[in-house]
């Protein structure tokens, strides 16, 4: 009867590793986007240090299987394993050099430098977001990267920055799109000082057809700063940068903290829950900076400070701006999100609009010339560089990707930093070395 006991005591322990076992594998595999029934984890009932299931070669393989013993051989490093679960990113072995010539290095993104880069065949340029799979590993956003580029995929409007292409080398996740050889509108701004109210109509109504369209479709963007928005040769917009969108519904929520801290909202500030309204109390913001040569509020160093300082801070209009003009700015910049002006049919029937005809093709017809006199000046180029020095690069694939010396002196000052706060989903308990998928709660 003992003895009984203690089989059935051992079989019942062993139950039980097993089960903590594939849940631990099943955890995992979720976090990265995978899920794994229950009775697949059964068929692997041996422990298995998870850590040498990623990297040694011991993987088992049946021997009547095609070419079992290069694949027994093979190294399964990380990235190629996380490589497994980006369907979205078509896999190509060819280096970017390889059909690219690399001319300079633009920004530095969110995630990893972004590079002018010239077709070798059709000598069109192009920008490509390099984005390092380690830096996805490491910052827990293989969901936010899958995001940017669906979301893209899905978007066409004529002031919005289109994708032309995504793909996947071993060790980087390339999106590529249009290069905009303007540059962007932070540039101009730095260099005018301020726009006339005239040029920030334009400005203002290709932005809210952009914003109205995302949010129509169900995408909110979550960073609209000048930085973003790209300008054609004839000085109209391009929103860029979907790298912190997502896709929620009229009524959905979203709770992440995240965007450029002198453009968030109150409520994305405090954390949520908050909507589509907070991209318009974004480009609030934006037009009140670009009206007036400086921000409503200096940025703060962090977003509970900041919030702090907004909740004190009554977004008084300045004397100088129209009446038509300041009730736009106090309607976006609104702190309760149920009464900020929020949708695009309200937007047009601003006075400050009036006479202003809300068409693509309209709005295009005449040139910004505050832009294209700009863009003429000397100084232009210096300016959009920011501090970077603009040295070819040998080839695609090496260490200058994540070499210090190339981050733009503005990424280091608060204005600009992006703030990935992601405390929300980041459980205390989580064991040290586990990958974690930031994502937004529903």
């Amino acid at each position: 009867m003992g003895a009984d006991g203690s089989k059935t005591s051992k079989l019942q322990l062993q139950h039980t590793e097993e089960r903590r076992y594939s849940s631990r594998w099943r955890g995992f595999l979720s976090r990265i986007g995978v899920s794994l029934s229950p009775r697949l984890c059964r068929l692997y009932p041996q422990r298995v240090d998870s850590r040498r299931m990623i990297r040694d070669k011991g993987v088992p393989v049946p021997e009547q299987m095609p070419g079992h013993e290069k694949l027994r051989n093979a190294e399964w490093n990380l990235p190629g394993f996380i490589s497994m679960f980006l369907p979205e990113f078509p896999h190509r072995n060819a280096h970017l050099h390889e059909h690219f010539e690399v001319l300079s290095y633009i920004a530095k993104g969110s995630f990893g430098p972004i590079l002018k880069v010239k077709d070798k065949m059709t000598q069109k340029m192009y920008a490509v977001k390099v984005i390092p799979k380690s830096e996805i590993i490491r910052l827990g956003v293989l969901n936010q990267s899958k995001e940017e580029v669906i979301v893209q995929h899905q978007v066409h409007h004529p002031f919005i920055h289109d994708l032309q292409d995504c793909w996947q080398t071993q060790h980087h996740l390339n999106i590529m799109c249009d290069y905009c050889s303007t540059g962007d509108l932070y540039t101009y701004w730095v260099m005018i000082g301020q726009f006339m109210e005239n040029t920030v109509k334009v400005f203002a109504a290709e932005l809210g057809c952009a914003i109205g369209f995302l949010h129509d479709f169900g995408i909110i963007h979550r960073d609209v700063k000048m930085e973003n928005i790209l300008l054609t040769d004839q000085g109209h917009v391009r929103l860029a940068d979907f790298g912190l969108s997502r896709r929620l519904e009229q009524g959905g929520r979203a709770f992440t903290i995240c965007g450029t801290i002198q453009y968030m909202a109150p409520e994305v500030l405090s954390g949520g829950p908050y909507n589509h309204a907070a991209d318009w109390w974004s480009l609030g913001i934006l037009l009140f900076a670009l009206a007036t040569g400086k921000f409503p509020l200096s940025a703060e160093s962090d977003h509970s400070n900041m919030l702090r300082k907004m909740c004190c801070f009554p977004y008084d209009m300045p004397r100088a701006f129209s009446p038509p003009f300041a009730l736009l700015l106090t309607e976006l910049l609104c702190k309760n999100p149920m009464r900020r002006l929020r949708s695009l049919e309200r937007f047009k029937g601003q006075t400050f609009f009036r006479g202003m005809p809300f068409d693509a093709h309209l709005l295009q017809k005449s040139p910004v010339e505050p832009i294209l006199e700009l863009r003429e000046r000397p100084d232009r180029a210096a300016k959009a560089r920011r501090g970077i020095t603009p040295e070819p690069f040998p080839q695609f694939d090496s260490n200058l990707l994540t070499d210090s010396t190339l981050t733009p002196a503005a990424e280091m000052s608060p204005a600009w930093a992006k703030l990935e706060i992601l405390e929300d989903f980041i459980h205390s308990n989580l064991p040290e070395g586990n990958v974690f998928v930031y994502q937004d709660a529903n």
